[in-house]
């Protein structure tokens, strides 16, 4: 249990974050979901899209937004 003021607010913040960074990872698992199923030109603009958005807020590291979109860009490439 968290004893000090700062403590206690910092964990009802957390609480917030958590939900949130869940919806961007999620959106972004269904995404390249999307694309591995049907990978067309659309669906790679939304995974760069919810990529590019998990790594700017932390949810995901950079360079594994940079290998997912590298990965799956080969996809549309080889159709």
């Amino acid at each position: 249990m968290p004893i000090t003021v700062g403590a206690i607010r910092k964990q009802r913040a957390d609480k917030r974050k958590v939900v949130i960074n869940q919806r961007v990872r999620n959106a972004l698992k269904e995404a390249v979901a999307a694309m591995r199923k049907k990978p067309t030109e659309k669906n790679l603009r939304e995974v760069y899209i919810r990529a590019d958005r998990a790594a700017k807020g932390r949810v995901i590291h950079k360079n594994k937004a940079a290998r997912l979109k590298s990965r799956l860009a080969l996809l549309v490439k080889k159709k």
